[in-house]
């Protein structure tokens, strides 16, 4: 018994689960790395037996139908027309086989494969090695245009914010990098512009904290709601606090169910003033605001946060998914504005 006592069981059990967890991240890894690879040297077959035969697109399509069938019978699932064409497809996009990434699975490879647009696919992927997203994630974030959303907010863009954006994912080293407009929200399940409460948005909001920390980046770490500021004895509260780690400053975010207000801008000011003074630790960064509304006109919102110290940022939010053509065009028109 003395002998037990005199071992810190605590310490020998943190590492022996360490050595196990690790060994199955390993193991999971290197199985998937062990998919990727057969999967690229099946469509890397299928090309070079098509390329050697002088197969058409057509006769392609024929054959794989009905080597699916046959696969699917002897191996078991994972061959069916669709995935070996994915396949097909992995090897013509990934022609390199030293360019894929072990951290991504099959599943988000398919996801990347239906993305046409070269520069978009690249900002994904990117951003899926980086955030880690699970397959719902990365659907969840194409489906919302976080790629047309990010360049949109980014003001005045052309093809070399498009290209780095592609090249290194979303880089956050400034408050302006945190911000999108609009946000999106279809998480919540509201239809159309059905009227709401701003505190029945704030819980809809706080019960799909996941979904919301998703939706607005990288580095949130959700602090609380309704968080008090006393001043002279009065006590106001901002709605939600979140803290970014990437950043190291705290980010206050105000909800507003009705277009943007001139004392929405006074308002915000006076949050952060009091969080910079009375809140932040010597090593955080000043806090940013960020009010999020259900309208907001862009003239009234320059005047309305112009001149102001502290970082003020105002974006429209909306329950539907933004349509993605009318975004495209948007950007078009700005990288045509640019060139004149």
């Amino acid at each position: 018994m003395e002998i037990i006592e005199s071992v810190n069981i605590e310490n020998l059990i943190d590492e022996i689960q360490h050595l196990v967890y690790s060994s199955r991240r390993r193991v999971i890894a290197n199985v998937n790395k062990e998919h990727l690879l057969t999967y690229w040297n099946i469509g890397k077959i299928i090309i070079e037996k098509e390329t050697k035969s002088h197969i058409n697109n057509q006769t392609s399509r024929k054959i794989i139908l009905h080597i699916s069938k046959i696969l699917t019978k002897k191996l078991g699932r994972g061959f069916s027309r669709s995935n070996l064409f994915n396949m097909r497809k992995f090897y013509l996009s990934y022609p390199n086989v030293q360019t894929l990434s072990g951290q991504l699975t099959w599943s988000i490879y398919c996801e990347l494969l239906a993305i046409s647009d070269l520069n978009k696919r690249a900002f994904y992927e990117k951003e899926s090695q980086n955030a880690n997203w699970t397959v719902r994630e990365l659907k969840r974030q194409i489906n919302s245009s976080l790629f047309e959303r990010l360049l949109l907010s980014k003001g005045k863009n052309n093809k070399k914010t498009i290209l780095k954006l592609a090249k290194e994912g979303q880089i956050i080293s400034n408050p302006d990098d945190l911000i999108k407009d609009p946000y999106v929200f279809e998480f919540l399940g509201i239809q159309g512009n059905k009227p709401i409460l701003e505190k029945d948005l704030e819980k809809r909001l706080i019960k799909h904290i996941e979904d919301f920390l998703l939706e607005l980046g990288k580095g949130f770490m959700y602090i609380g709601s309704q968080q008090r500021v006393t001043i002279n004895n009065t006590h106001y509260y901002v709605d939600m606090v979140f803290y970014n780690k990437i950043l190291k400053s705290y980010v206050l975010i105000e909800l507003k169910t009705k277009k943007l207000q001139i004392s929405d801008g006074g308002q915000m000011n006076t949050y952060l003033n009091y969080y910079k003074t009375e809140i932040n630790d010597d090593n955080d960064n000043p806090p940013i605001g960020i009010i999020i509304c259900a309208e907001k006109d862009e003239i009234a919102a320059e005047y309305i946060l112009g001149g102001l110290t502290n970082s003020i940022f105002a974006s429209q939010y909306t329950y539907v998914l933004p349509n993605e053509e009318q975004l495209i065009h948007q950007i078009e028109e700005i990288i045509i504005d640019n060139k004149e």
